[in-house]
């Protein structure tokens, strides 16, 4: 009879239940949770274990450090490498990683603050991978850059956590299923008039203070995506307690994995942050569900990478943007999608726009890259007009894709009688308009308040896309 302190152990290790009466395999070996021996599962978590060791500890010293850039001669550590930098004056090793080559000498970033270190402290090689351990275990849970728990709240064990690649390569194109079903993220004016779609990625248009972390918070709570994955980069401080408690709420976070990385943060652990995110929804999409990613900001992003570059000493291009910011943008953007085990990754990138000019470079860049944007007015947020969403400015490329046509012929109407308004908007203002000039713009003047009532939506309340279908069909049965 097995005892329960062994029971206890085993599932200690495999991360799952054992109970009487379980499968078993042809030689009567019983088998955990997803059909795997005792023997197997340990087998693997001792080979992820290895792979991030390195049998021979190489070291280096420092020769230079400059800013947020350390010098040193030595270790032979790959880009993406993580070392650790020890000296008397340091009161425990600094983590840094390597980010490039020069004359012979590695060029390393820290991680944290790095006050202390000086010329002859010794570089040891650490990790040559660049890897996150990511479980279920971590839903419900709040994490820091570099996918350590902040939360104060149970300890999780690496045991039981699958080792991510950080950087890893985006599906194979040919083996992306087709999009063909919409989500859900419980915003009127986004289900029916901007309609995003699983595995859609999706960018967020707005200055400052105009309502994307409330949008991303009401998409979050009420969504019907089966996990969330909230990525706060580069954010204040004061904002992270702030989104969680207010605008994501319990309800939110019970199914949801949210990573912080805050502005004063080095700009590697703010990048190691975003593609950390990245990684948590792969491995939440290999298990076949779907993931709604949230990043707040891409711009944020890349800023940080900005700043990496160019302490690596790469020429500054437009906006002091280096090349290899605009590099990392698709190799963030493309690991979202389908794949072929019927799981998908719903990337929505909220982009800060400086000075509300749209087509600054990382604006257009991203506009570029995603399958559709969501563009924020600044002037409907002063008239509290929330969510302040500009539908003629806002696109969804894959709305056709899943969309049927009577939906998408009660889309354009609504669109064109936003348009016909929009042409006469300063003449009703004035108060220089005539009414019986043309019939298509009386009708969408007299029916402009309930236009704008079906565009509004408290924080409070969630509207299913069936729900929100049926109230437009009200709204445009009025007055024809």
């Amino acid at each position: 009879m097995r005892s329960p302190h062994r029971i206890r152990e085993r599932e200690r290790h495999c991360g799952g239940s054992i109970g009487p009466g379980g499968k078993r395999d042809r030689a009567g070996v019983e088998l955990l949770p997803g059909g795997k021996s005792f023997v197997k599962c340990c087998l693997d978590r001792y080979e992820q274990a290895v792979e991030t060791v390195s049998p021979i500890r190489a070291e280096g010293q420092v020769i230079k450090s400059v800013g947020t850039i350390i010098e040193g001669r030595g270790p032979a550590v790959p880009v993406g490498g993580i070392c650790r930098i020890v000296s008397p004056n340091l009161g425990r090793p600094i983590e840094a990683e390597a980010v490039g080559f020069k004359e012979g000498r590695i060029l390393l970033m820290p991680l944290c603050k790095c006050e202390g270190i000086q010329p002859g402290s010794t570089i040891i090689a650490d990790r040559y991978g660049a890897r996150v351990g990511v479980g279920s275990e971590m839903l419900g849970r709040i994490l820091d850059g570099l996918g350590d728990p902040i939360d104060h709240g149970p300890f999780i064990s690496s045991a039981r956590l699958r080792q991510m690649d950080l950087y890893a390569v985006p599906v194979n194109p040919m083996e992306r299923s087709r999009i063909r079903e919409p989500l859900d993220v419980g915003v009127r004016s986004i289900n029916c008039l901007v309609t995003l779609a699983k595995g859609q990625r999706a960018a967020i248009m707005a200055g400052s203070g105009v309502g994307k972390s409330v949008l991303l918070g009401m998409m979050a709570r009420y969504t019907k995506a089966d996990v969330n994955v909230i990525a706060l980069i580069g954010e204040r401080g004061r904002e992270v307690r702030e989104f969680i408690e207010r605008d994501l709420g319990q309800e939110g976070l019970k199914r949801s994995v949210v990573i912080v990385a805050t502005s004063d943060t080095s700009p590697l652990i703010r990048m190691r942050g975003a593609y950390a995110a990245a990684a948590v929804a792969e491995f939440f999409r290999d298990e076949g569900k779907d993931v709604l990613l949230l990043m707040d900001s891409i711009t944020r992003f890349a800023m940080a990478a900005r700043e990496v570059g160019l302490a690596a000493g790469e020429p500054p291009t437009n906006k002091a943007y280096p090349p290899s910011t605009f590099a990392h943008l698709p190799n963030l953007v493309e690991r979202a999608g389908t794949n072929a085990k019927g799981g998908s990754i719903t990337g929505i990138y909220t982009v800060l726009v400086e000075g509300d000019d749209m087509n600054e470079p990382i604006a257009d860049a991203v506009r570029s890259l995603v399958d559709g944007h969501i563009v924020l007015d600044r002037r409907l947020a002063s008239q509290g007009h929330y969510p302040a969403v500009d539908i003629l400015s806002s696109v969804s490329r894959l709305m056709n894709e899943v969309m049927e046509k009577n939906r998408m012929t009660r889309a354009y109407e609504f669109r064109r009688l936003l348009a016909d308004y929009s042409k006469i908007e300063d003449l009703v203002n004035l108060g220089a308009y005539e009414k019986g000039q043309n019939k298509k713009t009386d009708r969408a003047l007299d029916m402009i308040e309930d236009l704008h009532g079906f565009l509004r939506q408290s924080v409070e309340t969630a509207s299913s896309m069936d729900e929100a279908w049926k109230e437009m069909e009200q709204v445009l049965r009025k007055k024809k």
